[in-house]
């Protein structure tokens, strides 16, 4: 059998999607015809789920390298805020505006608690108190 032929095939007939559709018995599936619909045994392997893990922290990583002033920043503060943008998409990272500026200034209490001023610290209370301890210390 030679894989990469059956890989062309497989791409020919499936089409590569790559979000989550219906397929057309309405079943969800992703990719190359990846079937991830547990009501058909579908879905993913740990080790699959820690693959697209890495790949979406490296891509977190990226799209912050380009904020201004988070190169300067702390360790554990980058961290912090790659773990909300994670939760958040960089979009609505971003949008925490008092929050960078006192980033910037390197005011990290200020910044924590304007990270905690916030309808996202409300949805996910227990997360975002961890996030904002990592930020006040600032270390």
């Amino acid at each position: 059998m030679n894989d990469e032929e059956l890989k062309k095939q497989l791409l020919r007939h499936e089409g590569l999607v790559p979000h989550a559709y219906q397929d057309h018995l309405g079943f969800w599936t992703i990719g190359v015809g990846r079937l991830i619909d547990e009501r058909r045994g579908g879905g993913i392997s740990e080790d699959e789920a820690m693959v697209l893990l890495h790949n979406d922290i490296e891509k977190v990583k990226r799209q912050l390298q380009c904020v201004d002033g988070f190169f300067f920043l702390p360790p554990d503060v980058k961290q912090a805020l790659c773990n909300m943008a994670f939760q958040l998409g960089i979009s609505g990272l971003l949008r925490f505006r008092n929050m960078w500026a006192a980033l910037r200034r390197h005011d990290f209490p200020a910044a924590a608690k304007e990270a905690l001023d916030s309808k996202w610290a409300t949805q996910t209370p227990n997360r975002a108190h961890e996030i904002a301890e990592m930020i006040r210390k600032g270390e």
